[in-house]
């Protein structure tokens, strides 16, 4: 199984952080602003950030629109927010989370993990047409936790 993961140290409190993760996935406009790569966001079922919910995500990778669909799969006020892929991509992608940890009075690491349910040396042969993803995954989530942290600590 492949992980991609990141983390962060955050000068805020966990819960401040939260607020921020709920209002960059909330609407297009947030989810634009929190990252350069992000193109849009729709919530298609249930009511947003919810658990059941279903979410609309379309981003650059690699150079490469990704059009995904997510099911939010648990929320845990200022901890968590678990999500896992919709099918096709199901058949690979087994679960992706944004994780706070609190380490303080105004201080916390944010996480975030996805998995991949296939070695490296398969998913490798498999998807041969983005031989850069896993590294492109990697450059955007840590991306993506630096401008929570700027958002948070400004």
């Amino acid at each position: 199984m492949i992980t991609i993961k990141n983390s962060i140290e955050i000068n805020a409190s966990a819960e401040k952080v939260f607020n921020q993760l709920i209002e960059n996935i909330s609407n297009g406009e947030s989810y634009r602003l929190w990252h350069p790569e992000h193109v849009d966001i729709r919530w298609i079922k249930g009511e947003p950030i919810r658990e059941g919910s279903i979410l609309h995500a379309e981003e650059y990778l690699d150079g490469n629109l990704h059009r995904l669909k997510f099911r939010i799969t648990k929320i845990v006020a200022n901890r968590l927010i678990a999500y896992r892929a919709l099918f096709p991509l199901s058949i690979i992608a087994t679960g992706n989370f944004f994780r706070i940890v609190s380490t303080g009075e105004n201080q916390c690491i944010f996480f975030s993990e996805g998995h991949i349910r296939f070695p490296l040396w398969l998913f490798n042969k498999v998807h041969k047409s983005h031989a850069g993803k896993l590294i492109a995954s990697e450059k955007h989530m840590k991306e993506e936790g630096e401008n929570i942290k700027k958002a948070v600590e400004e």
